[in-house]
């Protein structure tokens, strides 16, 4: 059944509505050498917001604050109904340990940049951006409360964070009334599941919505590269093709893959790109995926998704070819020898 941006999705364990596609807007702001200009990124807002979009993601450190301060100016005429999510804990003033991190002092100092930079009294979803492995999770929980209390933010989230450390935080967030974690935002495409060993499946069962980033792989999977690519020197050019191949995401493996989703994609008569983030979409513990635009054009193309209708038959294709190993204890506990020892044979039904 096609989608809208207006066919509105709780968000994990809340009573928050926010549109099946997200706006990410890395792109707005030139600062990184590439991206949209002021009136480039005016017609991705408008579009988005235009055709009934609500949920808008940024960050206070991209762009070098120009996301945030372009987003704020952008939503200020509908700011009520819109859903303003923006992130922490990434290093705001180079040299300064403490203008980064999960810590309280981040924290405060981060949120309160985003709200003038966002020109808002309030943030609707904040999320822990990357985890720092130093930060005791109680003092992350008890200032994300207080700023809750103070309504200075209105939802917590979490990005980039071990399933464990994830799991139990929300344990402790319930036992003590802190406000809960409501979305659960990673990496997700057709060439990296690995989330679906512990991510997805602990979200589903705590309550937090999976909010997908780099659906595209990087753009891998919108069909642009070749295998020529995949021994291509220049890994050190600053390209997209030279980050991917530094990160490890542009290989023989990762091209097969791509290769059957523009085969379903020409069965479908839509490009891709579409594909591979309407697969995303079809996941039950997914509530809505991320979609970055530098033009029009992209975004069109993005939106496209919605109407993206598999068949059984081409979902079976796209699974096969991107699956992966789910590893222990997850293949023993699948195997014929524990069911027969724990159920006397019926098949066991996962989350996830």
């Amino acid at each position: 059944m096609a989608l809208s941006l207006d066919a509105y999705r709780l968000l994990g364990r809340s009573g928050l509505w926010v549109s099946p596609l997200a706006l990410g807007t890395a792109t707005f702001g030139t600062e990184w050498g590439w991206g949209a200009e002021r009136a480039e990124a005016r017609k991705l807002f408008d579009h988005y917001v235009g055709l009934g979009g609500n949920l808008l993601d940024t960050a206070d450190t991209y762009t070098n604050g120009s996301s945030e301060r372009l987003l704020g100016e952008f939503a200020r005429e509908e700011r009520e109904r819109l859903v303003l999510a923006t992130k922490y804990s990434t290093l705001r003033r180079p040299g300064d340990p403490n203008s980064g991190g999960g810590h309280r002092k981040a924290l405060f100092g981060s949120v309160e940049g985003s709200l003038r930079r966002l020109a808002t009294d309030y943030i609707d979803l904040l999320y822990l951006h990357v985890w720092d492995f130093r930060t005791p999770v109680e003092e992350i929980l008890r200032g994300l409360d207080d700023l809750v209390r103070q309504g200075k933010v209105l939802y917590v989230a979490i990005s980039n964070t071990p399933a464990w450390q994830v799991s139990r935080m929300q344990t402790i967030a319930d036992l003590r009334g802190w406000s809960p974690l409501v979305a659960l935002q990673l990496e997700y495409s057709l060439i990296e599941r690995t989330a679906e060993r512990d991510l997805i499946p602990m979200a589903r069962e705590l309550g937090l919505g999976v909010v997908p980033y780099s659906p595209l792989g990087g753009g891998v999977l919108s069909g642009k590269y070749g295998p020529d690519d995949v021994t291509a020197t220049g890994a050190g050019d600053g390209t997209r093709r030279a980050h991917n191949l530094a990160l490890g995401t542009l290989t023989e493996r990762n091209l097969a893959v791509a290769g059957v989703a523009r085969e379903v994609a020409a069965d479908l008569g839509r490009t891709p790109a579409q594909v591979a983030l309407a697969w995303t979409l079809r996941n039950p513990g997914v509530a809505t995926t991320l979609i970055g635009a530098r033009t029009p054009a992209q975004l069109e193309e993005n939106l496209g998704t919605l109407e993206v209708e598999f068949t059984p038959a081409q979902l079976a294709r796209l699974d096969a070819a991107s699956a992966i190993e789910l590893g222990q204890p997850h293949d023993v506990l699948a195997s014929d020898h524990i069911r027969r020892v724990t159920t006397g044979g019926l098949r066991i039904e996962t989350r996830g």
